[in-house]
């Protein structure tokens, strides 16, 4: 479309003359900001996300969890997502295991019950693609950190940030090391990450050949099993320090995973298959790559990134969903591009008065691309804007505001399918003395319409133009303590959201549909942590909420995924040797279809056990086990029913140079 092409080199021009005017603006070169700048060399406990400036985590008005580098190695996390899989208040969703994605059915980080909720950055920018992510792609070596901010973060970051905000901060130093690893099931794991102070070149292989049943799944001439197999993921990257202020990376990341789905079971008289015939088989493939320069100094920072990613699904149909045989090739392709640039500034108008004023501006590209299934290739096109501003007010020495407004809008939407929003939020922190904080929080928040679910993804999906941007509020109070080597945090939440955008599954049709439904939920959290510099540091939370959606064809409040979540750490560490046991339990659960009444489902149990062994300073190594119970739960929360993969284990050698 010309007219989408003609936005785009508009979108271009003006981001470029934003980051030429920021850096005019701020009034000195690159050279003389690296001067006068003062460094946080080390952060600790400080979340950067949850106010777009440095705080003590226990001085944070929000619910949050900071994962560092050190933990996260210590838990024998390989992925991003594995190491939030087991995050208090973190309800796990996948569509296969060990991190394989159906295509653009990706795992999902649910923070709160709301499974559309969570805005995923990587060093503040944005990283979704209409609204989902793979954070199985991203390597747990790359990672310093890991921020999760629960709550509406959209005054700060805008569309997606409903139920929170994760950011991924990657590592600025290498530390010049190889692993090699081999495990159960067919597992293979190579990496590499060399460089100095200012370089870092990473490179990480994981392959899962071996089949595991993955699904069940129920047709109407029966039942079917799905089969996952040949599960590749592969990253390579940059990420350069070109002074001071100012970073360049570059990510790429490639998954690739295999579905084989097979009849187990035939009640129909009239259908011509048979126990053991090939319903269908998938290959999916996702590549994505990530560019970002990110500018930062005392007063401003900003992101200038570009974002793009191509998913295809391939594969033969055998029989229809009647039960009928067929033998037709499927086959869809899609690209999701966004690029843009976030600006922030920071004033300091008093020891107790501050603002942070900002803006960002987006380019979004969705793309059909041609093959059989498409025949017909479309683009889609809009450019998102906003405006923000945030005022810090210490009214005395224990009491401490923090208000924010956001404005937000579109242009060259197709057929003028614009939207536009306002956003405002207020946090009150009270320091009851130097280890001990309570906070009070009211935020509103929203999310706008994808492009696939507006105009439809694949031949199953039907669209839905109308599709109202999603809207909501919540509330929350809390309680932080950080004193010696103990941290205790509790919440009490409630949010409501009105417009929530789900899929209606129509299993006559084999079609889905977006619709808005309203969504509610109420909660409460409990955490704490214990480091010590005895051999035993521990975790522990708990946490019970009663989340509950209403749509069209129900007309009444449903439950969705589970009531109470425990989770749980115990690491030992005892000269060269690091242990640590883990889990997650979600119990009182349902799945919910999206047009019959919720039914129960077992608790799920997510555990991993992992030692780490360092014989001399250059070597180091490791086992890790996975669901050590052995469990075949169901992990997945919809109607649909995904297993998690049986026992499994992993065993790296790293050697460091």
């Amino acid at each position: 479309m010309l007219f989408l092409k003609k936005d785009a080199k508009h979108l271009s021009k003006q981001i470029a003359l934003g980051l030429t005017a920021m850096m005019l603006a701020s009034g000195y070169s690159f050279a003389e900001a690296a001067d006068n700048q003062t460094v946080e060399e080390n952060l600790g406990d400080v979340v950067v996300t949850a106010t777009r400036s440095h705080k003590r985590e226990v001085d944070t008005p929000a619910a949050t969890e900071v994962i560092t580098a050190k933990e996260i190695k210590e838990t024998g996390a390989q992925t991003a997502g594995e190491a939030l899989a087991k995050v208090d208040g973190i309800a796990y969703g996948a569509f296969g295991q060990n991190g394989s994605a159906m295509g653009t059915m990706a795992n999902d980080v649910n923070i709160r019950g709301v499974d559309n909720g969570t805005l995923v950055l990587v060093n503040g920018n944005p990283i979704s693609w209409r609204g989902k992510y793979d954070l199985s792609a991203i390597p747990a070596d790359t990672i310093e950190r890991i921020e999760v901010v629960k709550g509406s973060g959209s005054v700060l970051y805008g569309s997606e940030a409903m139920a929170g905000v994760v950011n991924i901060i990657t590592k600025k130093k290498a530390a010049n090391t190889v692993t090699a690893g081999i495990g159960s099931a067919g597992q293979h794991h190579y990496a590499a990450n060399v460089g100095d102070d200012r370089l870092v070149v990473h490179y990480d292989f994981n392959e899962w050949k071996h089949g595991i049943d993955a699904s069940r799944t129920a047709t109407t001439f029966g039942q079917t099993r799905t089969n996952v197999n040949h599960v590749k993921k592969q990253s390579a990257g940059i990420n350069y320090s070109l002074n001071k202020n100012l970073d360049f990376l570059y990510g790429y990341y490639e998954t690739e995973a295999k579905y084989d789905r097979y009849v187990t079971e035939v009640s129909s008289a009239r259908a011509a298959a048979r126990v053991g015939d090939l319903f269908n088989s998938r290959k999916y493939e996702t590549k994505r790559h990530i560019t970002q320069l990110n500018y930062h100094d005392k007063n401003w920072k900003a992101g200038l990134y570009w974002n793009d990613g191509t998913v295809e699904s391939c594969g033969p149909t055998r029989l229809t969903s009647a039960g009928r045989r067929t033998n037709s090739l499927y086959n869809t392709r899609e690209k999701n591009v966004t690029y843009g640039l976030d600006v922030q500034r920071r004033w300091k108008v008093s020891p107790r008065t501050s603002w942070i004023g900002g803006m960002s501006l987006q380019r979004e590209i969705y793309q059909k691309l041609y093959a059989p299934s498409t025949p017909t290739a479309v683009d889609y096109g809009r450019n998102n804007w906003a405006a923000f501003v945030q005022l810090e007010e210490k009214f005395d020495a224990k009491n401490t505001g923090i208000f924010g407004v956001r404005e937000t809008w579109t242009t060259g939407a197709w057929r003028d399918q614009n939207y536009h929003n306002f956003s405002a939020s207020g946090q009150w922190l009270h320091k009851m003395d130097a280890a001990n904080n309570l906070y009070v929080s009211v935020a509103q928040s929203f999310i706008m319409p994808t492009f696939s679910q507006m105009y439809g993804a694949t031949d199953a999906g039907v669209p839905n133009p109308s599709l109202k941007p999603q809207k909501g509020i919540n509330y929350e109070t809390g309680w932080k303590q950080n004193h010696n080597n103990h941290q205790w945090k509790a919440a009490v939440f409630h949010m409501d959201i009105k417009d929530n955008i789900d899929a209606t599954w129509n299993a006559a049709r084999s079609q889905y549909t977006y619709n808005n439904e309203d969504f509610r939920n109420t909660g409460v959290e409990l955490a704490c942590d214990i480091k010590s510099q005895r051999p035993f540091s521990y975790h522990w939370g708990v946490t019970w909420q009663n989340p509950e959606s209403k749509n069209a064809k129900k007309g009444y409040w449903d439950r969705k995924f589970g009531k109470v979540q425990l989770t749980g750490g115990i690491t030992y560490k005892q000269g060269k040797l690091v242990s640590n046991l883990s889990g997650s339990y979600l119990c009182d659960r349902v799945q919910t279809p999206s047009a019959e009444h919720s039914f129960k489902a077992k608790p799920y149990f997510l555990t991993s056990w992992h030692t780490s062994y360092q014989p001399d300073a250059a070597q180091e190594i490791t086992l890790t086990v996975r669901n050590v119970l052995n469990r075949h739960d169901v992990i997945s929360h919809s109607s649909s029913t995904y297993y998690d993969a049986p026992a499994s284990y992993m065993l790296n050698y790293t050697y460091k140079f």
